[in-house]
């Protein structure tokens, strides 16, 4: 059993995952992973965002090609204590993925912070819907996420192959749905000449995206969103792309909880972008902690995906809301940052369909302290005059009396 490291999309890592048994390759992985796990804390329940690390490898002791009857599977472990699993069956033309188990350590406190529990919790999904003929490789670019019982798992970007001949991966790929219903690349270019960059975008329109829970609106957020995205082309060029995220396109889903919120807006099959916010409850402030993206427009060569759980943008207090009119930028990792425009949001202490009173963003005041600054200015100039004036005719007056 052996495990290698893939490359880098934006942010997350491609990990490559492979079952031998002797010299021959079994089961082979690559793909990205994410899980959004619940769990309690001694005031509330929490949300835990985990991406699938570069260092995740195969446990030999757990995975298996099968033999005996037994089903094949691929056991990934990674962090302290936690593992993913895929179990493969066959008919004899097609295998399936019979299902997706996911363990998880609540006794990590770097995953888990103020865990109440330290269990080891297992949970699992079955009818995951990932199948291919046998000496095919399945793959799917779009994100797909499954539900298991306290966790979420999305995947992404993934190809992978059980019940293998040869020790790669076959050329002939069975494709995923959601990739067949999504517009198809053009034609990449045969030419060796620079690749353009593509003309800034204008500034994006505001949207209103909002989040309910159980019926009532526990999240606000109105704002323009512009992303900025650097990645290699096919002919291994760097490219600075800027997206405008478009409303009328665009839908908003997430979840509130006492001390966490996410906000995830979704533009048609080529854009996922996530908001996680964390309150503090000592000192009654929020801020922005993470942001996830998932992108498939036709300029990609592939989906490029990015992704930082260990922000502090958007600070406010707890029952105001964060306002920046100005165009800020929101740096997320090194070929990925937000551009955002005449914003503002309330993760928590939501009570009306209305924003609470907002504090506003250090650039906004210092715009609104530049005119005071300057008529101030003016006016003390005016004054110095108007006194330099005044002297003037006194000691003129002052001449005449002598005479």
């Amino acid at each position: 059993m052996r495990r290698r490291r893939g490359e880098f999309h934006g942010g997350l890592q491609a990990v490559t995952l492979e079952v031998r048994e002797g010299n021959s390759t079994c089961i082979k992985a690559e793909l990205n992973a994410l899980f959004s796990i619940t769990y309690n804390t001694s005031s509330s329940p929490r949300t835990a965002q985990v991406a699938l690390p570069g260092s995740a490898s195969v446990d030999p002791g757990s995975s298996s090609c099968g033999s005996g009857g037994s089903s094949p599977w691929l056991v990934a472990v990674f962090g302290s204590g936690h593992a993913l699993g895929l179990s493969f069956s066959s008919n004899g033309s097609m295998y399936t993925v019979t299902n997706l188990t996911l363990q998880y350590n609540l006794s990590d406190s770097t995953v888990f912070p103020d865990s109440n529990s330290s269990d080891v919790v297992t949970v699992v999904s079955a009818a995951v819907g990932i199948s291919a003929p046998v000496n095919t490789t399945y793959r799917c670019l779009s994100s797909a996420t499954f539900r298991l019982d306290t966790a979420n798992l999305t995947f992404f970007d993934v190809k992978l192959q059980a019940y293998m001949s040869s020790n790669d991966l076959s050329p002939n790929e069975s494709v995923c749905l959601a990739d067949q219903t999504t517009t198809p690349s053009p034609p990449r270019p045969t030419s060796t000449a620079p690749v353009p960059v593509p003309t800034p975008a204008g500034p994006p329109e505001r949207g209103n995206y909002n989040v309910t829970q159980n019926n009532t609106v526990c999240l606000l957020a109105h704002m323009g969103l512009q992303l900025n995205v650097t990645y290699t082309d096919a002919q291994n060029k760097t490219v600075n792309e800027v997206v405008n995220v478009n409303p009328d396109l665009t839908s908003s889903s997430g979840s509130c909880e006492d001390n966490s919120a996410t906000l995830i807006l979704t533009q048609e099959q080529s854009i996922n972008l996530t908001f996680s916010f964390t309150l503090n409850s000592t000192s009654k402030r929020y801020h922005l902690s993470g942001v996830r993206l998932v992108a498939n427009w036709p300029d990609l060569p592939a989906t490029f995906s990015a992704v930082n759980q260990s922000l502090d943008y958007l600070r406010s207090s707890l029952g105001h809301s964060y306002m920046c009119n100005a165009e800020q930028t929101l740096r997320v990792v090194p070929v990925f940052s937000i551009n955002t425009f005449k914003l503002q949001v309330q993760p928590f202490g939501v009570t009306t369909t209305q924003f609470a009173s907002a504090e506003e963003c250090q650039i906004d005041q210092d715009q609104m302290l530049i005119p005071i600054v300057v008529g101030a200015a003016l006016a003390g100039l005016v004054l110095i005059v108007l006194i330099a004036y005044l002297i003037g005719r006194k000691r003129s007056h002052a001449r005449y009396q002598t005479i």
